[in-house]
């Protein structure tokens, strides 16, 4: 059956009306495949792209549960969100207490970047929801601070992040520690690769599986292009001129290191664009302020790093821009779905040099449609396109001068001759005396 409005999941009126407050009548489609099952108390590993709703896909569930079986008296924690970065810590948090903003629910977060003192609170008084980064996490419960036997379900949001950050060793410490939990709830913006599945297979116990909108597919509500640029000089002129025009808003600029993130910010600023920039080093603060600068429309654009932008939830961001490709699909995928949000359209440009064609390729591949290529007159690249070899696609020539080369090489392989093989050959066997059997 589809489900096409939050009433027909029996979810409790409070939180109807609190999904009203924020503009909501229709699920999404992870929202409406995912609330059931896991309402139904089912493990659940879900996939969706970034900004279709898979936030509020485990957020309701468990907020139902904690409505339908209100504890008699305050206590610890009895629902665990565990994300990669702070910034999405933080805003999990935040999306949890306005669909719980009709209830008496208590919800903290606890991130690192946040001096020990502050998160006294969540010790001393009732908390039924913690959203939570690993490190910090952890440190409370080794110093025996938090009580995790109280957690009744287990959420790990952008799962693919944790375990390519390295964090697979701290969830399954967690997860060790929350073992009279009942459920456990995976959700990640892609489910690709073997090192996911055996991650779910070790926690999830006979997990519903639910899929909306398979992560390859090229979203359409995001239109996707590139320039090629002979250099970084190059690059940055075509980045200057791409934010000039009228219809760039709000944008994200990715970058690979944070060396060139302060670089960048310098070189646009002397542009004449006013800019901040995000970094995985930063001071908590000042990667706090940076959002709520672009989030008040105080700043326009913001240069990041993959980690900081990870979760970055800025709903009104137009355009997305790779300054620097990213290594892997997954990860261009997780920077496009910064814009586009929430049903809006939105445009993603990749700056692209001749080294970058591989890469160009691949995400092509990924998405089973490539990008398409667009020039500015007077920023025209003076090199020239890279040819088959060098994209990553060799031509039949190439092809069929390696199929030769290896049928030779099959044909000169030597095969090793042991002695042992050998020593006998020509000699019959003799059949063994009675004398030489008894002794035996």
């Amino acid at each position: 059956m589809t489900v096409t409005h939050f009433s027909e999941l029996e979810l409790d009126g409070r939180l109807i009306l609190a999904l009203h407050d924020k503009g909501y009548d229709r699920p999404t489609a992870i929202q409406a495949k995912a609330i059931s099952p896991a309402m139904n108390g089912r493990d659940v590993l879900g996939s969706a792209p970034t900004g279709t709703g898979k936030t509020a896909a485990f957020l309701l569930p468990v907020l139902q549960h904690l409505l339908d079986f209100p504890r008699k008296k305050s206590g610890p924690p009895r629902v665990l969100i565990l994300t990669p970065t702070r910034e999405l810590a933080m805003q999990v948090a935040d999306q949890a207490r306005e669909l719980a903003a009709h209830t008496s629910l208590d919800i903290a977060a606890i991130t690192g970047g946040v001096a020990y003192m502050n998160h006294a609170e969540v010790f001393s008084e009732n908390q039924d929801m913690v959203v939570a980064t690993t490190g910090r996490l952890l440190q409370y419960i080794k110093e025996e601070n938090l009580d995790c036997r109280a957690v009744e379900t287990l959420i790990l949001d952008e799962a693919d992040c944790l375990l390519d950050m390295g964090f697979a060793q701290d969830i399954e410490i967690i997860s060790a520690e929350t073992r009279w939990r009942n459920q456990t709830l995976l959700f990640s913006a892609t489910l690709e690769g073997e090192a996911i599945h055996e991650f779910a297979e070790r926690i999830l116990k006979d997990p519903v599986k639910v899929e909306a909108d398979p992560s390859r597919c090229e979203r359409k509500k995001i239109l996707q292009w590139y320039y090629r640029a002979d250099d970084v000089q190059h690059k940055t002129a075509l980045l200057v001129h791409l934010l000039k025009q009228p219809d760039v808003q709000k944008s994200v600029i990715f970058v690979r290191k944070r060396e060139r993130v302060h670089e960048l910010a310098i070189w646009l600023r002397e542009a004449g664009i006013n800019t901040c920039y995000l970094e995985g080093e930063m001071v908590q603060a000042k990667r706090n302020e940076a959002i709520k600068r672009m989030i008040d429309c105080r700043i326009d654009v913001l240069v990041a790093t993959d980690v900081a932008a990870r979760g970055l939830d800025i709903i009104d961001i137009t355009h997305v821009f790779n300054f620097d490709m990213p290594r892997t699909a997954d990860t261009y995928l997780h920077r496009i779905g910064r814009t586009g949000r929430a049903g809006r359209n939105g445009t993603a440009i990749s700056l692209v040099e001749a080294h970058d064609h591989l890469l160009l390729c691949k995400v092509g591949r990924y998405l089973n449609e490539p990008l398409k290529p667009r020039v500015i007159n007077n920023l025209r690249p003076k090199t020239k396109v890279p040819n088959e070899k060098s994209s990553g696609n060799p031509s039949k020539k190439v092809l069929a001068k390696r199929m030769q080369d290896k049928a030779k090489n099959k044909e000169k392989a030597k095969v090793k001759v042991r002695h042992r093989d050998t020593k006998n050959i020509g000699k019959r066997r003799q059949a063994k005396t009675k004398r030489e059997k008894n002794a035996e």
